[in-house]
């Protein structure tokens, strides 16, 4: 993934745009680095981490590694379909996307999900990724981010007339139980 970035979006960049980038290929618990602004951890990647005790070292890592007034953002997805063993097609113009949640431990919190692929021409491509990852509940992960010392605030996506998400977000202490959910977290040092 990291050579396929370097390839194709920052091989794009001006130089001196490129010059302020530095790829480091290492533990995000125990990496260190000079001071950064900001740390993004998106598309759920900080999951993998299937631990409590693990998930907040890395919390702890990326706040050691930020400047004084730096900001860690990260997603989170949840409601009760989170929880469930389900397949969900999305149709696109030349292919169908599938999500499946094909296990969930309730016992642990650990779930094994997969992206598939089906295309017009009758192919497939089963299994194109395949994760296994704690849901970490909303509570959960603001806990963790509190004892490793943020400050963190959740955006919560609003709803357009019909009660769909419309895409925007805004600060919120308070969700919709909704059956499936995504929000970003904004956590300050």
């Amino acid at each position: 993934m990291l050579e396929w970035g370097k390839k194709h979006k920052i091989s794009t960049l001006k130089p001196e745009q490129a010059k302020r980038l530095t790829v480091v290929n290492d533990n995000v618990i125990t990496v260190k680095t000079e001071p950064v602004d900001i740390v993004l951890a998106m598309n759920f990647s900080y999951w993998l981490l299937l631990e409590r005790k693990l998930t907040i070292d890395y919390f702890k890592s990326v706040y050691n590694a930020l400047v004084d007034d730096g900001i860690f953002f990260l997603d989170a997805y949840g409601g009760y379909e989170a929880f469930q063993e389900l397949k969900e097609k999305t149709k696109h113009k030349d292919f169908t996307y599938i999500w499946d949640q094909s296990r969930y431990n309730p016992i642990n919190g650990i779930a094994k999900n997969h992206i598939h692929f089906k295309f017009k021409d009758g192919s497939k491509m089963m299994n194109a990724f395949s994760y296994e990852w704690r849901v970490w509940t909303m509570p959960e992960i603001i806990n963790m981010l509190e004892e490793a010392g943020f400050k963190p605030t959740v955006y919560w996506e609003q709803a357009d007339e019909e009660g769909e998400g419309n895409g925007i977000f805004i600060p919120e202490t308070e969700g919709d139980a909704d059956a499936g959910w995504i929000a970003y977290v904004v956590a300050e040092k």
